[in-house]
């Protein structure tokens, strides 16, 4: 599609090419988007940060508190793909309002439960909201500014927010935590009022489709299908891999999803069509995705049980060391765009994975059983920040280059899928892998397997971006 045709959807502005300049209204609209990523990364960094008051507050054990995270993993993960189709069918904007005002309900309601199981489900419902929320937003703004600088700049300033909402809830989770761990849980909702008033008056009304249809049987196969097999995964290091309960359980996953791919191919409407992963970029996109946020994801991981449990620093001085990868890819994204602009999607994507793995390898050289933060730990989360600030945007990018924009929700809700689900798989690994780690004290050599468990899924990364540049070079040359 020509960038100068009409896109149903997109502001005036956006519908001819170039345009040096973005009007107000296209910035408030983006604005509005960029607010409720934000919410989404502040809300997962604040609620990590108050895990242990939560616990003793409510009575929690361990075992439970995992689920006030991976419930909302769960949700999130395991309806992407739903809510990406579904915004595409229904409405962009109709879906992101409704399901925005859910999140802003879902989290005031978890500011007031008093049972550990509510608030599980209140997590649980946020992570549903946020999966009809983040294809839709980013199918917004898809289609409202054209492929190319435009819509690469505008990916930059989203990534930028995204960053910036992790960094902030690490500080805000532990200052707010100091007052009461309600208070993370309220705190987003008046910001979630605010985007929903804005987001009313401001994003563009667009059509429903009218060649699409529903695919109820798809919908239900693909997101049992899923919610089981991370279900599976996460409760793997508590029943164990090889339990009756976690092989039964995968295999009935296997058998959904299975069955999906059978209606998939047999339903006039499908869920999800096929011929998108017969673009080698969008499956390299999916898969560059989980390489980044699961090795990424499950290093922080480690390193919060280390640096709380291990050492005994308190939730603000661990998220002040933790948070350079933030201001990193805070201060990177915006210039990610022009990058993108430049040399295209595949050399961002390199240099991310070859900044990521160099991070690791880094810390797998100097660590030893006492890791120095100036020495071992900074220069490593500055080389992951740098993967981080490179890739995100990039991926995201390279992910819904060239399809058209009635499928620009699928495509979003896939590309979010693997990383959420990705993340999942690679944590729930990398806890079996150091069970009992967070016993260990003062000693990190318990935690080497992880670390180069994370360190093999960022080389896997790095190769499967950089083989194809290779072999494409190689046949040029000959």
């Amino acid at each position: 599609m020509s960038m100068t045709q009409s896109r149903p959807g997109t502001l005036p502005l956006a519908e001819t090419a170039p345009q040096p300049r973005w009007t107000a209204r296209l910035w408030a609209v983006l604005a509005v988007l960029c607010l409720v990523l934000f919410l989404d990364g502040l809300d997962v960094s604040m609620v990590g940060v108050a895990l242990p008051s939560i616990g003793h507050d409510l009575g929690m054990a361990t075992g439970s508190l995992q689920w006030i995270i991976n419930g909302y993993v769960l949700g999130y993960g395991g309806l992407m793909l739903l809510g990406g189709r579904t915004a595409d069918l229904l409405g962009r904007r109709r879906v992101f309002l409704v399901a925005l005002a859910v999140f802003a309900a879902a989290s005031l309601l978890g500011g007031l439960v008093d049972s550990g199981s509510l608030l599980i489900a209140t997590r649980f419902v946020k992570g549903v909201a946020a999966a009809f929320t983040a294809p839709a937003g980013l199918s917004i703004l898809t289609t409202t500014f054209p492929e190319g600088p435009q819509r690469n700049r505008a990916l930059s300033v989203f990534s930028l927010f995204g960053a910036l909402g992790y960094s902030s809830g690490l500080i805000l989770g532990g200052l707010l935590t100091g007052i009461g761990w309600r208070w993370t849980f309220l705190m987003p909702v008046p910001l979630a009022l605010l985007a929903l008033v804005v987001g009313l008056i401001l994003i563009p009304r667009d059509r429903r489709s009218e060649t699409g249809g529903q695919d109820p049987a798809g919908a239900v196969t693909l997101t049992a299908g899923m919610l089981l097999a991370v279900y599976a995964v996460v409760t793997a290091p508590t029943t164990g891999w090889t339990s009756a309960a976690t092989l039964a359980a995968f295999g009935i996953a296997a058998l959904l999803l299975i069955t999906f791919v059978l209606v998939e191919r047999r339903v006039r409407h499908p869920l999800v069509r096929f011929g998108i992963l017969r673009k080698a970029t969008t499956v390299r996109a999916n898969l560059s995705i989980v390489a980044l946020m699961g090795s990424y994801l499950s290093f922080q991981f480690m390193m919060t049980l280390f640096l709380q449990d291990g050492l005994g620093w308190s939730p603000l001085r661990m998220a002040f060391a933790l948070l350079p990868v933030g201001l990193i890819v805070a201060v990177g994204s915006p210039l990610t765009g022009r990058l993108v602009n430049r040399f295209g999607t595949a050399p961002l994507i390199i240099a991310s994975m070859t900044s990521l793995t160099l991070g690791y390898v880094w810390f797998l050289a100097t660590a030893g059983s006492s890791p120095d933060y100036v020495t071992a730990m900074l220069p490593s989360l500055i080389l992951l920040g740098g993967g981080f600030a490179f890739g995100y945007s990039a991926i995201m990018a390279q992910a819904t280059e060239g399809i058209d924009d009635s499928e620009q929700g699928l495509a979003s809700g896939l590309v979010q899928t693997s990383g959420q689900v990705g993340a999942a798989l690679v944590l729930a690994v990398l806890t079996a892998v150091i069970a009992g780690a967070g016993d260990s004290g003062a000693d990190f050599t318990v935690f080497r397997p992880g670390l180069n468990l994370v360190t093999g899924v960022a080389v896997i990364g790095l190769l499967l971006n950089l083989v194809p540049v290779l072999r494409l070079r190689r046949s040029s040359a000959a």
